[in-house]
């Protein structure tokens, strides 16, 4: 299916549905041996298809718990679960549920003002000036930093990823059927100001009630219409990195596609750029009306990453979104960007060291030998993970770790069907990584990571997002779900056929250090609805038909170690019929792999953060594009959302207001740990 047929699908209902199909096409031409390969290899192609395991494989797989856990029928003797709430009830509807004996709070939301001089949000009369001192648009990776020893006062860090024009602006309606007609450059210019991120001051009360402190010194948004960055690493200056507007390739404006993230153990905040790739455009098209990239020297390149995209109208009114007049500027986002949220004059830093490409996630650790370690995926159907480790070591001392980042070695991963993995160094000089095989240089091979991890010979993921170290040397993948893969590019790792529902693989490194560049692999669990048998679905006996979920997207530790994982179905909720939400995903003993909802969003909605304070009595969660994805499955409404018609208007529920993307924030009743 083309472009245009995706657009003019009648299942099809805004323009991000369009946009997620239409990158459900690979770009990586290296498909002979995916995860899928290494999964069929390693437990035996019959059983995988069939959704069935011999006892050896389901040990191997999820360990004796699969074997000797008892039946639902004899719950009575079943072994008693670390997270200890009341399970909520599954479904879909116009607004969003938390477990029994817990207060989910709107803390922020897309509009609000978050300095002292910010005018209040008028949807009717929206402007860059306001919205560039308001709380952005689809708000995903959350994080916090403390102000105070008690964790009572801090700093939220939040990435805004992209925006939804058919319920944010009125009358406009989707602007892709339409050639984007109706986008002024009053209206994109917006947009880039809802982009980016945000940092704003918040406190926690006697009440135990958080509130945004308004006039924080902190306060500020940081987006692609006017931030000035700076780039490091090694492809910084590059000529590759030139522009006409940046002759130097070290100083860019804003980052954009901000998706999950991270914080260092420094407290500086990691952005994601994710898909950067559909905001460039170009008015050359060939024959058959698709981008003629003919021109293009690095046509490879721009195609290995989907450039030009063409999913927003920023290059018909910003030449540095326009390939044809600014070719390098692509080569200037699908970086980590480092933000100092204490530091409000501090320019942000591209690390190019970390490699470009569609980073969903950049969560740290430290090694055992006190190296800094980032794990990273590249969210799209048959790419990498990735690690990064520092060269130097992290220092507790304020500025002493300015380098970590820039300096270190990048790895892809390598799965192979005997339960080994392996991290790939993306080294210049090393291996293929030649002149001669189009790499002239460690910044070659950072600006086209794509093209270097397809030359090592890496392992095609089922979307790889978020990943989450623990301190023990082990590490959750998040494979979100790829239903392009065929039978014959099942592997090991990646182990489904039209995987729709995704899966979580678990990693323990060598001699439980982070920086080791061998380890071991195993799947936690394989997501989906367990009594479907063509599913292939595969959880501890004792998940409930409320606790298994689909798409795990990100996830998060909580103080005692404990996994939680949030979803993202996107428009394809109905496989499930139940909403995006958080689960409590066991990964030790008896009830590894067993699951529990804890929290559900409005329909249309994904969820993310989610991030938990120090002392876990409170937990952060982000409610992007609520009343948006997938709303022609919701009984009763069965269409597409506008500004004027939305699925639901959460969360003021205010006729006058569309839906607005918010954070949320988690407490226990009366107070208390989060679970516990």
């Amino acid at each position: 299916m083309d472009r245009k047929q995706i657009i003019n699908d009648p299942e099809i209902g805004n323009k991000a549905e369009a946009y997620e199909a239409f990158d459900d096409i690979p770009t990586n031409p290296n498909l002979d041996a995916t995860i899928g390969d290494v999964i069929n290899t390693r437990y035996g192609r019959r059983d995988m298809l069939r959704g069935m395991l011999g006892v050896s494989a389901a040990a191997t797989l999820f360990g004796t718990s699969a074997l000797i856990a008892p039946n639902r029928a004899t719950a009575s003797a079943a072994p008693e679960s670390r997270y200890r709430f009341d399970e909520l009830t599954w479904g879909n509807d116009e607004t969003h549920h938390i477990a029994n004996g817990y207060e989910a709070d709107v803390l922020l939301r897309w509009g609000d003002p978050i300095t002292a001089d910010a005018p209040e949000f008028d949807v009717m009369n929206q402007t860059a000036e306001a919205q560039l001192q308001q709380f952005g648009y689809n708000n995903d990776y959350v994080g916090f930093t403390p102000l105070n020893a008690e964790g009572t006062h801090g700093l939220l860090c939040v990435n805004h990823e992209y925006t939804n024009e058919e319920v944010m602006f009125p009358g406009l309606g989707r602007q892709d059927k339409q050639g984007f007609a109706g986008m002024t450059k009053e209206l994109i210019d917006i947009e880039m100001a809802a982009h980016g991120g945000t940092v704003v001051e918040i406190a926690r009360d006697a009440s135990g009630k958080w509130a945004v402190v308004r006039d924080g010194a902190f306060n500020r948004r940081i987006t692609p219409l006017n931030t000035a960055m700076t780039i490091d690493g090694p492809a910084a200056g590059h000529a590759r990195m030139q522009t006409n507007a940046d002759a130097s390739g070290k100083a860019v404006i804003g980052t954009l596609n901000n998706c999950a993230g991270g914080m260092t153990p420094w407290g500086t905040w990691l952005m994601a750029e994710e898909n950067f790739h559909g905001y460039f455009w170009t008015d050359a098209r060939d024959s058959d009306g698709k981008p003629d990239l003919t021109a293009h020297q690095d046509a490879a390149s721009k195609k290995r990453y989907g450039v030009p995209g063409g999913w927003y109208a920023w290059g018909q009114h910003y030449d540095r979104f326009n390939i044809d007049k600014e070719p390098n500027e692509p080569n200037r986002f699908g970086w980590v960007v480092e933000v100092d949220p204490r530091k409000p004059d501090a320019k942000p830093v591209k690390h190019t060291a970390l490699g470009r490409f569609r980073h969903e996630g950049c969560e740290t650790t430290i090694s055992a030998t006190g190296k800094l370690v980032v794990y990273m995926g590249d969210d799209n159907r048959f790419d990498y993970q990735y690690k990064y480790v520092s060269n130097g070591t992290v220092s507790h001392t304020d500025d002493a770790n300015g380098n970590l980042l820039s300096d270190g070695i990048l790895y892809v991963a390598r799965f192979d069907a005997d339960g080994t993995v392996h991290w790939l160094p993306l080294v210049h000089g090393e291996g293929p990584l030649t002149a001669e095989n189009g790499f002239a240089s460690q910044a070659d091979v950072l600006i086209d990571t794509r093209l270097a991890a397809d030359a090592l010979g890496a392992t095609p993921m089922d979307r790889p997002e978020d990943a989450q170290p623990r301190g023990d040397g082990t590490a959750y993948i998040m494979l979100t779900n790829n239903s392009k893969r065929k039978d014959t590019q099942l592997n090991a790792a990646n182990p489904r056929a039209k995987s729709n529902f995704g899966h979580i693989i678990e990693i323990k490194e060598a001699a439980g250090d982070h920086a080791s560049t061998t380890g071991t692999w195993s799947i936690l669990v394989k997501c989906g609805d367990p009594e479907l048998a063509e599913v292939g679905a595969q959880w501890n006996p004792e998940t409930s038909e409320n606790g298994w979920f689909g798409s795990p997207d990100n996830c998060a530790f909580d103080a005692d170690g404990r996994l939680w994982i949030s979803t993202d179905q996107g428009s394809k909720w109905g496989k499930t019929g139940k909403s995006d939400g958080l689960y409590a995903l066991e990964t030790e003993g008896e009830l590894r792999g067993h699951s529990k909802l804890f929290f559900r969003c409005p329909v249309g909605g994904e969820l993310c953060g989610p991030y938990f304070t120090e002392d876990s009595e409170t937990l952060f969660l982000a409610v992007q594009h609520p009343g948006t994805d997938g709303t022609k499955a919701l009984q009763g409404f069965e269409r597409a959302s506008t500004f004027e018609d939305p699925a639901t208007r959460w969360p003021d529920f205010d006729p006058k207001m569309p839906p607005r993307p918010s954070v949320v924030v988690v407490t226990k009743t009366g107070g208390g740990r989060i679970a516990v």
